[in-house]
């Protein structure tokens, strides 16, 4: 019995674990798009590349669907954001969105 217990505790550990809410995940998430569109959204000017820091939520959430569902043409973008779930990409957006 005293088994069983212990290793119940044990998974109880381990789910919570699993469950924890990382608060940096929509800023690592969001870092692979900073090559482009520039430190914590703010694109070097001149560069070509849309900022993104201060931008509408909404709006940005709309740009990155359209371009997974190639209603939005683009080279590179449609190919990146296939590589995130929608709500990775909802998380991304928030992060631009909240900088200011």
């Amino acid at each position: 019995m005293k088994a069983f217990a212990v290793a119940a505790f044990g998974m109880l550990t381990v789910s919570a674990a699993a469950h924890a809410v990382d608060v940096d995940l929509p800023r690592n998430l969001a870092a692979g798009c900073t090559g482009c569109h520039g430190t914590e959204g703010r694109a070097v000017s001149g560069s070509g590349f849309d900022s993104l820091a201060g931008l509408d939520q909404a709006r940005i959430m709309q740009k990155l669907t359209e371009f997974k569902s190639g209603v939005r043409p683009a080279t590179v973008m449609q190919q990146i954001v296939k590589g995130y779930s929608d709500d990775q990409l909802a998380l991304i957006a928030a992060h631009f969105a909240a900088q200011r």
